[in-house]
């Protein structure tokens, strides 16, 4: 059990890579703390951890409501006394798709505000309380598109890039601390089983990637074993070919 009483807030929990990662989590021993702005989908993981006997708690929000983001991390701390673990994985990628010359400003400001911002804040709300505890592991989920760019998405790769570099320098100022940052880039990533390792020509290993295989390297660096691992950004990608 790699997290058995680590407390572990995942955010975009309610589907896709946050979803497994908050399981892989749950099921070796965290108190996982699960936030995602659709309640339904979060409803419904709440229902599968419980039949699983996992420990969940759940909000419901928005994580660009900095506010917000202030009062869940407070009420974490009070439920649990500690937030060991942060995956910010909640953001935005298929609105506002193609060409930038005809792009919509509005979309920009809403993938900033989630993707970049939503990562700051809810970082900047539980570092003090990793700083004091001497420990902490954050885990930002970046993408290709922030270390390639993908053309007709440039806002998108705008953001995952800003997100990188926001990794790598943060990792600096709170590494003699014992908390590390890093990134982790996905490629063509499926929850679809069926699709999933379907042939498709973005990658050399001619298949698409699976949200566990995410969830894995995630939670190796959420773990004791990535301790020497900070500032990284690992792109899961099957060795990429396309963008």
């Amino acid at each position: 059990m790699r997290f058995k009483n680590r407390v572990a807030i995942v955010t975009g929990a309610a589907a896709g890579i946050g979803k497994a990662v908050a399981a892989h989590l749950a099921r070796e021993g965290a108190q996982v703390v699960a936030v995602d702005y659709d309640a339904q989908a979060l409803a419904q993981l709440v229902q599968e951890f419980s039949c699983n006997g996992w420990e969940v708690t759940d909000f419901v929000g928005d994580v660009s409501n900095e506010a917000w983001v202030q009062a869940i991390v407070q009420q974490v701390q009070n439920i649990h006394g500690r937030i060991d673990i942060l995956v910010n994985n909640a953001g935005i990628w298929r609105e506002n798709s193609g060409e930038f010359a005809q792009s919509d400003s509005a979309v920009w400001r809403k993938k900033i505000d989630v993707n970049i911002l939503g990562t700051m804040y809810f970082t900047r709300a539980v570092i003090n309380g990793m700083l004091n505890q001497q420990y902490g592991r954050i885990i930002n989920v970046a993408s290709v598109a922030g270390v390639y760019g993908i053309r007709t998405m440039a806002d998108y790769s705008m953001t995952k890039g800003a997100i990188i570099a926001f990794t790598v320098a943060l990792a600096k100022e709170v590494a003699e601390h014992h908390v590390t940052v890093n990134a982790v880039s996905p490629g063509n990533i499926l929850s679809d089983p069926i699709r999933e390792k379907s042939n498709t020509h973005l990658s050399y290993m001619r298949r698409s990637g699976t949200t566990d295989e995410c969830a894995n390297v995630i939670c190796f660096l959420a773990s004791e074993e990535a301790s020497y691992v900070s500032g990284q950004n690992y792109l899961v990608d099957g060795c990429r070919a396309a963008i």
